[in-house]
């Protein structure tokens, strides 16, 4: 069985781990105890929180350890998540390909030279250098590109644009504190309201829409943080589709699986 590590389980992760899963190549996905997701409804993440979720038919599964893990896998009923922060369970596995899916903007935790295959998505890593290839993230005529040398594109600290609209639509915490929110995901706002608390600090939206993400509730977060996104389109129905950006960026990863396999099975015989 080819051994395919996912770090993290956001929503670009989860894309790459849905198209992998959906190509017959089931990856095991690691994330924290407490994962810092906004794209709930289309993260494999949440399975950390709810034990198992479901994203566009595919159900993730929360496993305890690692032997619990391979029987998910070996079955190819779910995609099984693993609590992994320091990655120890992942390197004991010793997983033929790792995929760097956090989106960080930082080099990998699993660096090329340590056994495994490493792919990096988006800026941080360099190709050639601490991974074996890049997947460029960046929206735009050369996204989902595979990279060999060097790195992709860096980040532009600006939101995507829907309909124009850019850093308005991105809810942050204005304070330290504990995330609370009475909304969920898929909920109307309008300019002005009250989204959620951090701490006694007030999240209003800026732009009336969906709230097409949103972190869960009570998790601790410091100032700037990330904690929601407002869909100014205002469709429910786009908060549980894969975007197009994380298919994009799935496909590409599942390209450079399948070359990186081959190449080896080549080698071998």
């Amino acid at each position: 069985m080819l051994r395919i590590a996912v770090i993290g389980g956001g929503d670009v992760a989860t894309g790459i781990a849905y198209r992998l899963f959906a190509a017959g190549l089931p990856p095991l996905v690691t994330e924290l105890e407490r994962p810092l997701v906004v794209r709930r409804s289309v993260s494999f993440a949440q399975a950390v929180l709810a034990g198992r979720c479901r994203v566009e038919g595919v159900e993730a599964r929360r496993c305890a350890d690692l032997a619990e893990a391979e029987g998910c896998l070996r079955r190819r009923e779910a995609v099984p998540v693993l609590v992994d922060p320091d990655l120890a369970q992942v390197r004991a596995w010793r997983p033929h390909v790792v995929v760097d899916g956090r989106m960080a903007k930082s080099p990998s935790p699993l660096r090329r030279g340590e056994g495994p295959h490493v792919i990096g998505v988006g800026p941080g890593s360099s190709a050639g250098d601490d991974v074996d290839v890049v997947v460029e993230s960046l929206r735009g005529h050369t996204l989902g590109h595979l990279i060999h040398t060097g790195s992709a594109a860096a980040d532009t600290g600006e939101p995507e644009l829907v309909r124009g609209i850019g850093k308005p639509r991105v809810l942050r915490a204005p304070a330290n504190g504990t995330f609370t929110t009475g909304h969920a995901i898929g909920d109307h706002v309008d300019a002005g309201d009250v989204v959620a608390r951090i701490g006694g600090a007030e999240v209003r939206a800026e732009i009336g829409g969906c709230l097409r993400g949103l972190l869960n509730d009570g998790i601790a977060v410091p100032r700037g943080t990330k904690v929601g996104d407002i869909d100014p389109r205002d469709d429910p129905s786009y908060c549980y589709v894969v975007s197009d950006r994380a298919l994009a960026i799935g496909g590409a990863v599942l390209e450079a699986v399948c070359a990186f396999w081959l190449g080896a099975a080549s080698d071998a015989s």
